[in-house]
């Protein structure tokens, strides 16, 4: 399996490139960098059948509607967005097949209430690989402040990431210091906001970070829910 991990250096956001004889998957892409990776799908010979965002992103203007119209690719939210414009909407647990590969959709709300993550099982010759969207950072987690955003609902979500194997590699939808990935074992032993005790501990220190809101939240909500069009056709 091919895996590309690309980088919006506006937002900080990574997307992913994953493809398996031949077919491929975006996740989380940036509307800014539509011709990078009509490029590059063009470049590698691989036919584009599926991007999907892990959530209503508030930093960047999703490139999931300019991807659908160019390729042809279905495209997909999880069902608790709301949104109208996707081809498709995943729940949890979902099969999401390219190739001979299945990622496997798990509803971790918290960050925003449809918060998802992305999980591709391990085998004895490789470990398993988590896209983790804006659920669990690499040494931090995503905020809780906004769009339906609930801390408590989030220290759930974290718990149930890490009971994935030690050696599973987190592959962040973010990243403010270049550090590309992680794993399971890492985060639960480095990363200082799961180190708290309990649910309540963690609610407590998230409500306590005061941060403001992204700059571009008013235009890049609404127009993710319209798959990129701030007009919403």
């Amino acid at each position: 399996m091919l895996l590309r991990q690309l980088f919006d250096s506006t937002s900080h956001t990574y997307t992913y490139l994953l493809a398996d004889q031949g077919e491929a998957v975006l996740i989380d892409p940036v509307r800014e960098k539509l011709a990078d990776y009509l490029q590059l799908l063009s470049e590698l010979e691989l036919r584009l059948v599926m991007a999907l965002d892990t959530h209503t992103h508030a930093d960047h203007i999703t490139a999931l509607g300019d991807l659908r119209e160019r390729t042809g690719c279905r495209t997909g939210f999880g069902q608790q967005s709301g949104s109208q414009c996707a081809s498709f909407t995943f729940s949890d647990q979902q099969v999401l097949p390219f190739g001979q590969t299945q990622l496997v959709a798990w509803h971790t709300p918290g960050h925003t209430d449809d918060s998802y993550c992305f999980y591709l099982a391990g085998n004895a010759q490789a470990p398993g690989l988590l896209f983790s969207g804006d659920t669990l950072l690499i040494r931090g987690t995503g905020r809780t402040d906004f769009q339906a955003g609930d801390a408590r609902q989030q220290w759930h979500s974290l718990q149930r990431l890490l009971r994935l194997p030690d050696d599973t590699q987190v592959y962040p939808g973010h990243d403010y210091r270049g550090w590309t990935r992680s794993s399971i074992a890492e985060e639960r032993q480095y990363n200082p906001r799961l180190q708290v005790a309990n649910e309540q501990a963690y609610a407590d220190l998230m409500a306590a970070l005061k941060l403001p809101n992204p700059r571009l939240m008013d235009i890049a909500v609404p127009a993710n829910r319209s798959c990129g069009n701030p007009l919403g056709s």
